[in-house]
């Protein structure tokens, strides 16, 4: 049975990952989204440092870039596995080729996600990887405010409506019931739900939020703030008016 959940900040324990990656900026966008859902993050800049890494300590989780000057994200699978470990590994690459999805898979990647992807389809690659193996938590619902949502059949609800929901604005809601009560900057939620190397502008951000506050009916309050100079907020427990 899926446990149903009111307030998305508890956790059920520390999780460990390491992340194998030498673009900085695609290392600390991991780093910070993964943190934000209580993963205990490592990272390593190089192909050998990261075996190094996951030959001495235990982790949960690898998330492993393709392209390294030393040893390519190919090696690094075959080495982990050659050893006789099997932590769940997502390959990340720039190249979409059928060939390298192939390669990855055949050689111990458990997953495959090419760049540019959204920090919430990760979360979803993480979840179905942890489920194969075995190792997931017990599925949550998230219900909060009379509304209900359930990131394994992706279908929301506001008491018995189901929601006509765009895969962003379900990501967009997703990310807010994970997060209650926490402010949010634009650029934030641009990176968390659109991607890190999204192009585009921020602005894109309100738009999609106005339609997810049409869809949700806030009714007699607004559930997403407008927390001005900083960004938004979902707020489940303030009788705050539309404005």
């Amino acid at each position: 049975m899926p446990q149903v959940s009111t307030d998305s900040s508890a956790a059920a324990g520390t999780l460990t990952a390491l992340v194998i990656e030498d673009e900085t900026t695609i290392a600390e966008f991991l780093r910070i989204g993964l943190s934000y859902e209580g993963w205990d993050v490592t990272v390593a800049v190089d192909g050998a440092a990261g075996v190094r890494l996951a030959l001495r300590e235990p982790f949960d989780l690898l998330i492993l870039d393709l392209m390294f000057p030393d040893l390519d994200g190919i090696t690094v699978c075959q080495r982990l596995r050659a050893a006789g470990h099997d932590v769940p590994i997502i390959m990340l690459t720039a190249k979409g080729e059928t060939a390298d999805r192939v390669a990855g898979l055949d050689h111990g990647a458990d997953d495959y996600l090419t760049k540019p992807f959204s920090f919430e389809e990760l979360l979803a690659r993480i979840r179905a990887v942890r489920r194969r193996r075995g190792r997931a938590e017990e599925p949550v619902i998230f219900q909060t405010a009379g509304l209900a949502l359930d990131p394994e059949t992706h279908e929301a609800r506001r008491g018995d409506e189901l929601l006509d929901l765009t895969p962003t604005e379900f990501a967009l809601l997703e990310f807010f019931l994970r997060h209650p009560r926490r402010a949010f900057s634009r650029e934030t939620l641009f990176n968390r739900v659109w991607g890190f190397d999204h192009v585009g502008d921020t602005n894109v951000v309100d738009v999609h939020i106005s339609n997810l506050r049409d869809k949700i009916g806030d009714g007699s309050k607004r559930l997403i703030r407008t927390i001005y100079g900083v960004g938004y907020s979902f707020r489940p427990d303030d009788d705050v008016p539309p404005s």
